[in-house]
């Protein structure tokens, strides 16, 4: 497994602190979202139709510090839109190291041979390069010839520089147990990416492509056959319960407040994927957000989401409350 184990009891120690303190919702890791600006169409995702005046927005690095901070979450997962156009990306990420967060950068790696140098490597920052298939499939998925080969070449330059370098892989229904083999196989023993992050995928309101997104039983007979005999060979960057959740092995009600996003709106209600409006400051998010109305059973366009913004928070605090499922995230931790 891929969980760094530096990572996994920082985690754990802040999640016993939030428990002491009888908080009931607190964020495990911010979902920042710099910009919505991006030099890619990718089938999946709909922030770059968003009119111009938006997608020319950025947050300062004071902005996104102060909103981390007032957080209190321990991990950043700086995405977009494409977080390497931000002229102060660097800065940003600097500026979250130096307040000891685990950063996240994510990227379609098209810019990142070019700007690796503004950046260093330190223990707890890591790249998180898109990779949606093998070439063919992640090029189609990205409406761009070429881009996979860019990705390989520019993991394979960061690796060499000495930084951690994980990889983010999205599922739909054009994918089979094979395909999910194959790219992971590829990512795990030939590019030796050090995690992997996996995810189905979710229905995205403003997605171009409305028709591949996986259904929840589609996705636990994908994962579960992909997983069979596999899944402990994988550096997977995930708690071993949100993998039995992808297999249909558990289940959990969504966590929402765990990933809270963070964007040039401001905090988004109710999370990443759903845009119910948005509040200035993460207090006002929790306060006044009806967490209730949101989940299966609840609102119609979760019904089929498994994804890790509202799940991973889930089966991270089910871990955490379960001393035999504690030892076993320890000793899947790398």
């Amino acid at each position: 497994m891929g969980v760094p184990l530096r990572q996994s009891i920082k985690v754990g120690t802040y999640v016993a602190r939030q428990k002491l303190a009888k908080r009931d919702k607190y964020p495990l890791i911010v979902e920042l979202e710099p910009l919505f600006s991006c030099n890619l169409e990718c089938n999946g995702c709909g922030k770059i139709q968003y009119p111009t005046e938006i997608l020319r927005k950025r947050l300062s690095v004071e902005q996104a510090v102060s909103a981390i901070e007032e957080s209190g979450a321990p991990m950043v997962s700086i995405a977009g839109g494409e977080p390497l156009l931000h002229p102060e990306i660097d800065k940003m990420t600097e500026a979250l190291l130096a307040r000891k967060r685990f950063v996240y950068l994510c990227t379609n790696a098209l810019l990142l041979e070019r700007k690796l140098d503004r950046f260093k490597p330190h223990p707890a920052f890591s790249w998180v390069i898109h990779i949606d298939g093998l070439r063919e499939r992640h090029d189609a998925s990205v409406s761009r010839d070429g881009v996979f080969d860019k990705a390989v070449s520019a993991i394979k330059a960061a690796k060499a520089k000495g930084f951690r370098v994980a990889t983010n892989t999205t599922f739909f229904n054009t994918d089979s147990p094979r395909t999910v083999q194959e790219v992971l196989d590829f990512l795990n023993d030939e590019l030796e990416v050090d995690t992997m992050m996996i995810s189905p995928g979710y229905a995205y309101e403003k997605a171009p492509n409305q028709v591949s997104f996986l259904r929840v039983n589609e996705s636990t007979e994908l994962f579960k056959q992909a997983f069979a005999g596999k899944r402990k060979h994988w550096r997977l960057n995930h708690s071993p319960l949100f993998l039995d959740f992808l297999e249909g092995r558990v289940e959990f009600e969504c966590t929402p407040w765990g990933i809270p996003s963070y964007s040039v709106f401001g905090w988004q209600r109710p999370c990443y994927l759903l845009a119910d409006g948005y509040t200035e400051t993460y207090k006002e998010l929790i306060e006044t957000t009806d967490w209730s109305k949101y989940g299966r059973g609840r609102d119609p366009r979760c019904h089929n989401c498994m994804a890790h913004c509202g799940f991973e928070p889930s089966a991270v605090l089910a871990t955490a409350g379960s001393v035999r499922e504690s030892l076993r995230a320890l000793v899947n931790a790398r």
